[in-house]
């Protein structure tokens, strides 16, 4: 190639894919390349990406599912359908972006994790770095997945040994005796053999990860000076909330309302202490990246202007919402081994956190696989969240198609979009 946008900062991952597929149609029907390397074409692969994502969720669905008996085939393909229609996902299928091609590969890594081919699992996962960097945290995630099942194998020995008395799960008292335990089992040389022989496939792929970090001297190509890595913490709050927003049916049920108050009443302490905390941490580390609110193309843009900015008080009247979406997102998790809550927390946080930009785009991967892992929802509510996200994506899809404007600087058309 002789020309190269600077503004890119993704690895090429996805233009070796439209290489790839490009060529040989080239080849096979003799087409032109003004016709293959089209806006049409290209927009294409993302199609192929998304029929892909369909098998995938639904693939993992029945894999991480199959246990539940009691779940009948139509609430996995209600589930597949209803996830594959996922509002942030959706839009951009249709356009040249990155998006759809890396959940492809990140899921793709995932169930093979899942099935324990782990070499594969890292070989796909190096696609989906291909694709954006940080999805290098998918790939730990894949490979913490391992760790956190062998942790919770010994950790139900160990309690059965000792005979403990049993504690709440999800409780404070309980994540204490975890990383209690969790310390206690990394001191063993030969607990950390044996970790490091069933993930060496995943380990060997950071490996690759710090060194290109280090001879590209960082994680970022391209303009780096709009891409800076930051202490933004409200960002993990901006995730719970957009998850709070699109699995309203599952987080937001009256007896999950009520389970919080309890929960409240019984830790006070706790929990004001935690409010106490969050609101130092929206107070000293909330950045506005300029695009933000320098790009009114995107929803962020008017969520931010409309919401954020009404009042310098508003920021932080949101944080009661952010621990109940919170402590929401992860009473849907509970059915998961603490280990296993453990390593996807750290994961989001390690994803959303150094990101100074609002982008919900960055929230598309940890939200499905928060989705794929809760119990499947009972059929009233997969009907409600697919009815909402077709609701959704009809009135974003009408606002990109028409409700067009210009910039005074310039003649081209500009689009609403995610």
């Amino acid at each position: 190639m002789s020309l190269w946008d600077p503004m890119i900062t993704t690895l090429p991952g996805l233009y070796l894919m439209s290489v790839g597929i490009v060529k040989p149609a080239v080849w096979l029907f003799g087409w032109s390349g003004s016709i293959v390397c089209s806006t049409g074409m290209l927009r294409f692969i993302n199609l192929l990406f998304s029929v892909g994502n369909f098998y995938l969720l639904y693939l993992l669905l029945c894999k991480i599912h199959n246990k539940n008996k009691t779940v009948s085939g139509f609430q996995r393909i209600l589930s597949t359908v209803t996830l594959s229609v996922f509002p942030t996902l959706y839009f951009f299928t249709f356009l040249y972006y990155t998006d759809t091609g890396s959940v492809f590969f990140t899921l793709f890594a995932y169930l093979m994790c899942l099935y324990g081919n782990h070499k594969t699992s890292a070989l796909l996962g190096f696609c989906g770095f291909m694709f954006r960097q940080t999805n290098i945290i998918w790939t730990i995630f894949c490979g913490g997945s391992v760790v956190a099942q062998q942790l919770s194998e010994a950790w139900k020995t160990e309690s059965q040994k000792k005979k403990e008395e049993r504690i709440t799960k999800g409780s404070f008292s309980e994540l204490i005796k975890v990383l209690q335990f969790l310390t206690e089992y990394i001191m063993s040389l030969k607990n950390v053999v044996t970790l490091i022989i069933l993930t060496w496939p995943y380990i060997l792929l950071v490996i690759v990860f710090f060194a290109f970090v280090v001879i590209n001297g960082g994680i970022v190509v391209g303009d780096r000076s709009s891409h800076e890595a930051c202490f933004h913490v409200p960002q993990l709050f901006y995730f719970f909330s957009f998850t709070l927003f699109f699995s309203f049916p599952h987080l937001m049920t009256p007896n999950k309302t009520g389970n919080f108050l309890q929960c409240v009443r019984k830790h006070l302490i706790q929990y004001s202490m935690l409010v106490a905390i969050s609101l130092f941490l929206v107070w000293k580390f909330t950045y506005v990246h300029k695009y933000l609110i320098g790009d009114n193309r995107h929803y962020t843009f008017y969520v931010w202007r409309k919401v954020f900015q009404r009042h310098d008080l508003v920021k932080y009247i949101f944080v009661p919402a952010y621990v109940f979406a919170g402590w929401s997102l992860a009473d849907s998790l509970k059915s998961k081994s603490v280990f296993w809550n453990l390593l996807y927390f750290v994961c989001v946080f390690a994803v959303t956190v150094p990101q100074k930009l609002l982008e919900f785009r960055y929230f598309i991967l940890p939200f499905l696989i928060y989705r794929l892992n809760i119990p499947v929802p009972p059929l009233s509510r997969l009907l409600l969240e697919l009815a909402f996200y077709v609701v959704v994506n009809a009135i974003t899809f009408h606002l990109f198609l028409n409700k067009t404007f210009q910039w005074p600087n310039s003649e081209e058309i500009q689009r609403f979009m995610w």
